[in-house]
């Protein structure tokens, strides 16, 4: 059963929680649009919950906290718990009262679960970004896509035969396993810990490791993040995922852009992308072969102005890693590394918009 988000006040308390946050914290703005977006998705949280039962943990205060941990930098969901049990500000963010007990940490983990059944993490993206004050930020011609590699919570000794061959490994918790000098790869091998993992080497020279691709689109106005999704790690992922990121945007009379890395410069997927309308700001590769992009792009000067501003991509990426905590997974299975990115980005979003909507003096 849902539980209710309504805000109860205790009879004798002494403290009140909107009086002891200050009002020109940027929170407030964050809180304000936080809490339309989810009046807005009411509808999607009642289908997630059975009419008959004990009230749960009210969704809303769930994707509350969750935003803070990502705010805050917060390691696990035992650690954001008891945060909001002694902190004042986090107890008004979430919506508790003084008073309110504080949920059990495998409770919270329980009832988060239950919001992967219903894609929230996309839907509360793409509500953030309908919302009004946040819709008129929003470039509706000129886009940069990108993608990143997330390594995955499964160890490379875990990578071992689909067909059960091989030695053993060692008894004990973290037993040795001598992989030097055999010849594995996706097609033969599978890790124990998270299937969905695969083995990916980012560049010559650099180590192998079991991890998730993870790709983001971005509006180059003020550089919001509108569209996110992840995928197994492969060569073909980012430009798949390129294309099924702009295609939505791109049904409309008039052409919009997409800028991009040398890793979009393929004959294919430019003509792709000038089949659905879209004209491909993609940097020249031209190391060693001919560049699918000619004089007929790079000769206009909106070319040179979508190289540089599409960089600023990296600008969400590093925020997810070094604060939101994505520089290593914190689940396993792509369905939980998606909604987890996917509701990164929203949070992203939320953090630049108080300095986006500060009135112009």
């Amino acid at each position: 059963m849902r539980g209710s988000d309504a805000a109860a006040g205790s009879l004798f308390s002494y403290v009140d929680l909107e009086k002891r946050v200050r009002t020109d914290h940027p929170l407030r703005v964050i809180r304000g649009i936080v809490n339309t977006t989810l009046q807005a998705m009411s509808a999607e949280f009642d289908a997630l919950y059975s009419p008959l039962g004990r009230e749960s943990i009210p969704p809303e205060r769930l994707l509350r906290a969750l935003l803070l941990q990502a705010f805050y930098s917060i390691r696990s969901e035992r650690q954001l718990v008891e945060r909001i049990e002694f902190d004042l500000l986090f107890r008004w963010f979430v919506g508790l009262g003084m008073d309110d007990p504080v949920w059990d940490a495998t409770s919270f983990t329980k009832n988060r679960d239950r919001l992967l059944a219903g894609e929230i993490a996309t839907k509360f993206l793409a509500a953030v970004l309908a919302h009004r004050q946040v819709k008129v930020l929003l470039s509706t011609e000129h886009f940069s896509v990108d993608g990143t590699l997330l390594e995955a919570w499964a160890s490379t000794k875990s990578f071992r035969p689909k067909d059960g061959s091989g030695p053993p490994p060692d008894v004990g918790r973290n037993g040795e396993q001598d992989f030097h000098g055999q010849k594995r790869s996706n097609d033969t091998h599978a890790s124990t810990t998270d299937p969905d993992a695969q083995l990916y080497r980012k560049g010559r020279g650099k180590e192998a490791k079991l991890c998730f691709m993870e790709h983001a689109l971005m509006e180059n106005r003020n550089g919001l993040i509108i569209g996110a999704i992840a995928t197994r790690a492969s060569g073909h992922a980012e430009r798949l995922a390129a294309l099924h990121l702009i295609e939505p945007h791109a049904d409309r009379p008039q052409p919009i852009t997409l800028g991009g890395d040398k890793g979009f410069d393929t004959q294919d997927f430019v003509a792709e992308l000038r089949e659905i309308n879209v004209t491909p700001h993609v940097a020249q590769n031209d190391n060693g072969r001919r560049s699918a992009i000619d004089g007929r792009t790079t000769r206009h000067p909106g070319y040179t102005v979508s190289l540089r501003i599409r960089k600023r991509i990296e600008e969400a990426f590093g925020w997810a890693k070094t604060v939101a905590g994505l520089r290593k997974a914190r689940h396993r299975g792509l369905p939980k590394i998606d909604w987890q990115f996917t509701f990164t980005m929203a949070a992203y979003n939320l953090v630049r918009l108080p300095k986006l909507l500060e009135p112009v003096t």
